[in-house]
């Protein structure tokens, strides 16, 4: 390379793993990339002031060359060839006074090692090599899976156009993001960490010190203190800025347990004593307020997507549940500019309203969602909203809306009418028992399944119907056709309920029946005078009416049979031994 050149060009380049090459120019003042014609991307420029270290090794492409940033952040540039070091070395040399750091992957394939926090990335090193990088920016949540395994979950853009989860590099990167380059995608890592570790902080000038600052080290759980330090390096919750409203301990029915409520400008977090979530607005589907059945609580219910995850199980839906008489007072955490400007008539500075109601009013105000409320064309036979049933095992409540059915709390279920095909109402068995109860199936267009709504009580039957007539669905009744069965059954049950002798009777024939069998054990007490065959013959010589009559002639030990009342004592003493 020329001393005089001021700028160098390299062909083939891809920045930040973007899915098009470009060209990439080095200058005394920076660098700047470019995609190649008929690429997707942005042109994207980056100055040589802030270059704090560079390192070269082996990409996906070829070589790569990973330029540290002094804001914490990274740019990876890769398609270099093997015989392009020198001319590299020579440029960070030259223009940015910077030494060209060449660093080898570990290549033994072990999923043991150590994991270290750098400035912008996660590092897992084999026998101090580094196996593989995560950068922070692509992480988007992590939690506590187990007492030492901790789940690192990345980035999912709705798209292949969107930029990392903290968005600082800006420029080609909104293009070329590692998660939105192919159809198979990396979701979530997890990370086994047993034992326990000292908890440090970095000052200012890079020691590391003890978070107490005395001579001796706390220790803490290593999975924990992983977990701790990752939310922090990630920014995970404080991505969107300073919190315009927190509502604590709000009990979730799905997924299950208290979490406190962040609300920022863009997104909501949820936080629990386990698992945290960041959740955007963006992904709020739908958002309904519905009053539960007991007059006591309401529930909100949350759509979202995509859902939320939580290991392997996906909650397409959050039902929180408040108390309809709990008040809250809360004044939003924003400056008059932006309530008057941004949100106005959108949001107040102060509520002083039942908590469900703040809540649902600060979601309408920082998503733009509309609350969707039950419809006001039905109304149960117990002047509710909901109606108490079951999907298979789990109850809860059918609410109807205006267009859609859904249950709650679990699984939480969601049919919009327009995929509807017909809905069934049948009764299960042909007990007269069946006759207080009846079920509802829903059948999907297309083939898409159905969904059983079971145990419904029989008085809300007349109210679905109607309801069902009112939003002009496809009904079947079922009930109607074995109501001549259900009244064979109920006749037959009253004539067993007036047949009280006549299985008196029959009870009598099978006391005679044993008295046939037992004969022996009275010929027995005879000859033996077993204490065993007196209890025999007490039975023998019952009226035959029921075990009722045996019992009170043994309590009353009367007269009329004195060789049994003398001997019953002896078996109650040997049966005592």
């Amino acid at each position: 390379m020329s001393e005089r050149k001021t700028v160098e060009e390299f062909n083939g380049i891809y920045l930040d793993l973007s899915r098009q090459p470009g060209k990439v120019k080095f200058a005394e003042a920076g660098l700047a990339w470019k995609p190649a014609a008929g690429g997707g991307g942005e042109n994207f420029a980056l100055d040589g002031q802030q270059f704090v270290n560079c390192q070269w090794s082996r990409g996906a492409r070829g070589h790569e060359v990973k330029i540290l940033l002094r804001d914490s952040g990274l740019v990876q540039l890769d398609g270099f060839e093997a015989e392009e070091y020198d001319r590299v070395h020579k440029i960070f040399r030259l223009f940015y006074g910077l030494g060209l750091e060449h660093k080898d992957h570990a290549l033994k394939g072990w999923n043991w090692g150590k994991g270290e926090f750098g400035k912008a990335e996660l590092a897992f090193n084999v026998q101090n090599r580094p196996a593989f990088e995560i950068p922070y920016s692509e992480v988007s949540n992590t939690n506590l899976a187990g007492k030492n395994e901790v789940a690192v979950e990345f980035a999912l853009p709705a798209g292949g156009n969107e930029t990392g989860t903290n968005g600082h590099l800006g420029g080609a990167r909104t293009k070329g993001r590692k998660s939105g380059a192919g159809k198979d995608q990396l979701v979530e890592m997890r990370f086994y960490i047993p034992g326990t570790a000292t908890k440090k902080e970095n000052e200012e000038d890079g020691e590391d010190k003890s978070m107490d600052g005395s001579e001796g080290e706390e220790q803490h759980n290593a999975a924990n203190l992983f977990y701790e330090t990752l939310m922090e390096k990630a920014e995970i919750g404080e991505v969107a800025g300073d919190t315009f409203a927190t509502f604590l301990e709000v009990l979730h029915l799905t997924p299950r347990g208290r979490f406190g409520i962040d609300m920022y400008e863009a997104s909501f977090r949820l936080r629990g004593k386990t698992y945290d979530y960041k959740i955007p607005y963006d992904n709020i589907k739908k958002f309904m307020l519905l009053p539960k059945p007991d007059d006591l609580h309401t529930l909100i219910t949350i759509g979202l997507d995509p859902p939320l995850r939580q290991g392997q199980t996906r909650y397409p839906f959050l039902v929180m549940q408040f108390k309809r008489e709990e008040e809250v007072t809360i004044e939003l955490n924003m400056t008059k500019e932006l309530l008057e400007g941004k949100y106005k008539g959108k949001l107040n500075e102060r509520y002083e309203q039942p908590q469900h109601t703040v809540v649902a009013q600060v979601f309408r105000g920082l998503s733009g969602k509309k609350i969707v409320q039950p419809s006001k064309d039905f109304v149960s036979h117990h002047q509710q909203s909901g109606v108490k049933c079951s999907i298979k095992a789990n109850e809860g409540h059918l609410y109807c809306l205006d267009k859609s059915f859904m249950f709650v709390p679990k699984p939480a279920t969601y049919i919009p009418f327009d995929n509807i095909s017909v809905i069934v109402m049948s009764r299960v068995g042909g007990a007269v028992s069946a006759s207080r109860t009846f079920d509802i199936t829903v059948t999907m267009k297309n083939g898409a399944g159905e969904t059983l709504f079971s145990n419904i009580n029989r008085e809300e039957q007349k109210p679905l119907e109607d309801f069902f007539q009112a939003k002009g669905l496809r009904t079947k009744n079922e009930m109607t056709d074995d109501s001549s069965a259900l009244i064979a059954a109920a006749l037959k049950d009253a004539d067993m309920a007036s047949s009280d002798e006549e299985v008196v009777a029959a009870r009598a024939d099978r006391g005679s029946a044993d008295e046939d069998e037992e004969s022996v054990d009275e010929d027995f007490k005879t000859d033996s005078e077993s204490d065993v065959a007196e209890e025999y013959d007490s039975a023998h010589e019952s009226s035959g009416s029921g075990s009722d009559a045996e019992m009170v002639d043994g309590d009353a030990g009367g007269d009329s049979d004195p060789p049994e009342v003398a001997e019953r004592p002896k078996k109650k003493a040997k049966t005592s031994k």
